[in-house]
């Protein structure tokens, strides 16, 4: 059997199906495929050769990594409402990698916390440098999977060294990250291509009269937010260090979209309902109903805008938007994996892990076996300042 190239669906990967990740040094009489895998936005393409002999290769090794509890916090405090909103997207990730069947999945664990069951468990404990250990880990991997936030550049620090050495990236990649992660820059990128997004510039001393929301520029969810309607407030937020970003209060509807991207275009998964308490000046976000809208056609315009802006994107990305009477503003995009993310298996039946590994050699495909909104609860620590 001579070599030729096909399309195959990650579903065909059973545990009977071996991939080896790399050129093969099979005997001729071996018969194999050669599936060229091309990912949007990384100059890099990994062949892999299907081979059915299982002494001659190996399953494919996935590296993943949530940050808080990965070990990112392992020489502090892990403060327990972070483990807590980590533990639970890192926790649906690997229940959507473990139905496949085909990977052998290795995670990054913090040490204060429970070993996992079903994956090959990393201790990072107080004494290990996680950047060295999760190059070590990549080094060893085909594929890896980061959750991170995108503060003092994590996120875009761990997609740099994945593309460094040569490995199948299943996030945006860092070119993506730069500009979504950081608020200033995906204003700016929003504004010069005719989106409506929240009106924000960089924060300076003077106080401008109003009601306003301060934050930093590469902040994650709430944390450091806050909303300042007086001089008192404004000049205690001057004294913050780092870089803070000034935008409108504005009041609506704050909803999050759970989409995927891939070179120039966009899907949408689901979107979801964002509830919040107001304490201390603090938006503390309570609640997400996920799939809590079935009408798409509002949103499916917003959503090819940006892939066109900003087609870098890639795999799974969180949108947050604030709904006005008059306007559908945007307010993030999470490059990432989001808190969202945890309730789409139950509410669509899609396993979103399943279908990123699709988009390595094509397009999503979304089959809904169930449609309901689910509600996931979150607790996040509100900060004075």
């Amino acid at each position: 059997m001579g070599s030729k190239n096909y399309k195959c669906r990650s579903s065909t990967l059973t545990p009977l199906t071996y991939i080896h990740v790399g050129k093969a040094s099979a005997p001729a009489h071996a018969p194999y495929l050669h599936i060229h895998v091309g990912k949007a936005g990384v100059e890099l393409v990994i062949q892999y050769d299907v081979i059915f002999y299982s002494c001659l290769l190996r399953i494919v090794k996935i590296l993943v990594f949530e940050y808080i509890a990965g070990g990112g916090f392992n020489k502090q405090e892990l403060p327990d409402s972070l483990a807590r909103e980590g533990s639970l997207m890192l926790n649906a990730l690997l229940d959507n990698l473990v139905r496949l069947n085909s990977l052998e999945i290795t995670v990054m664990l913090d040490w204060r916390l429970d070993a996992l069951t079903g994956v090959s468990n990393v201790i990072i404990r107080p004494e290990h440098d996680v950047t060295e250990e999760f190059a070590r880990l990549v080094r060893q991997s085909d594929l890896v999977w980061p959750i991170a936030p995108e503060f003092d550049g994590i996120l875009q620090n761990l997609c740099q060294t994945v593309e460094a050495l040569s490995k199948v990236l299943l996030t945006s990649p860092a070119t993506a990250v730069a500009i979504a992660g950081n608020k200033f820059k995906t204003y700016e990128l929003l504004d010069r291509h005719h989106i409506a997004a929240v009106p924000t510039r960089m924060l300076e001393h003077q106080y401008p009269a109003g009601e306003w929301m301060i934050k930093p520029v590469d902040g994650v969810g709430c944390t450091d937010s806050y909303v300042v309607t007086q001089q008192q407030d404004f000049d205690q937020m001057a004294t913050q260090k780092g870089l803070y970003i000034i935008q409108p209060h504005l009041q609506g509807t704050k909803t999050s979209l759970s989409c995927l991207f891939k070179q120039g275009r966009g899907w949408l998964v689901c979107a979801n309902l964002q509830r919040f308490k107001f304490v201390n000046r603090q938006y503390h976000l309570a609640e997400i109903v996920v799939n809590h809208q079935p009408d798409f056609g509002s949103y499916q315009s917003v959503i090819a805008k940006i892939a066109r802006a900003l087609p870098e994107l890639w795999g799974y990305v969180g949108i947050d938007l604030i709904e006005t009477a008059e306007q559908t503003w945007v307010l993030e995009i999470n490059p990432r994996l989001t808190t969202s993310f945890v309730g789409i298996y139950d509410a669509l039946g899609i396993n979103i892990a399943e279908v990123v590994l699709q988009m390595l050699y094509g397009e999503p495909i979304l089959s809904p076996t169930c449609n309901s909104p689910i509600t996931v609860q979150t607790k996040q620590e509100i900060h004075a300042i």
